[in-house]
């Protein structure tokens, strides 16, 4: 293999490896990454918009998130008003990740877009298979808790912490465990 060759190679192999990366997102998070937790939360939410993140008025991040998706997460992800995030969480809008107005965001907390189809025995993480996440008005997520794929978090919901969800939760309800399940039914 001549020099040149190599060379190419290792272009076209570069070129692949940061043709996802949304550029904003990464600055954005290069320069929150000096604040410590708990410090800078209204810097955090305008350095993000400035990312091209839709951030609603008075939503505060207690750190900075961890945010993924590629070239298209920036665009994919929408935070209403009056929200608070807090720190270690990881976002990932891989595809349409929605988050309402009021949503309270705790320590440590995943939301996933993105998973995968179960394929053969010799591999059976398949085929990647991204769907909308929707976090509705008022819901809380508790530390720790991780919300799957295709999953609507409805109105007034709570969920305990460390629960893993994978299916819709209704409005106004509680949901823990794993796989989460109702607990109790909230007042409005």
């Amino acid at each position: 293999m001549t020099a040149s060759t190599l060379a190419a190679r290792l272009r076209n192999a570069a070129a692949d490896e940061v043709s996802l990366l949304d550029l904003r997102l990464v600055m954005a998070s290069a320069v929150l990454a000096v604040l410590p937790a708990f410090v800078g939360n209204r810097l955090r939410s305008s350095v993000l918009r400035a990312a091209g993140i839709s951030i609603g008025r008075g939503t505060v991040f207690w750190g900075t998130p961890h945010i993924r998706g590629g070239r298209a997460a920036s665009r994919n992800l929408t935070i209403g008003e009056g929200c608070w995030i807090n720190e270690d969480c990881i976002l990932d809008a891989s595809d349409r990740l929605d988050i309402g107005t009021n949503v309270a965001i705790g320590q440590r907390v995943m939301i996933l877009t993105n998973g995968h189809e179960i394929a053969m025995s010799e591999r059976r993480a398949g085929v990647m298979r991204p769907q909308p996440v929707v976090i509705d008005d008022g819901a809380w997520l508790s530390t720790g808790c991780i919300v799957l794929p295709g999953v609507t978090v409805g109105a007034g919901a709570v969920v305990a912490a460390g629960a893993v969800v994978a299916g819709d939760v209704p409005a106004d309800t509680m949901v823990g465990g794993v796989p989460a399940r109702v607990i109790k039914e909230l007042p409005r």
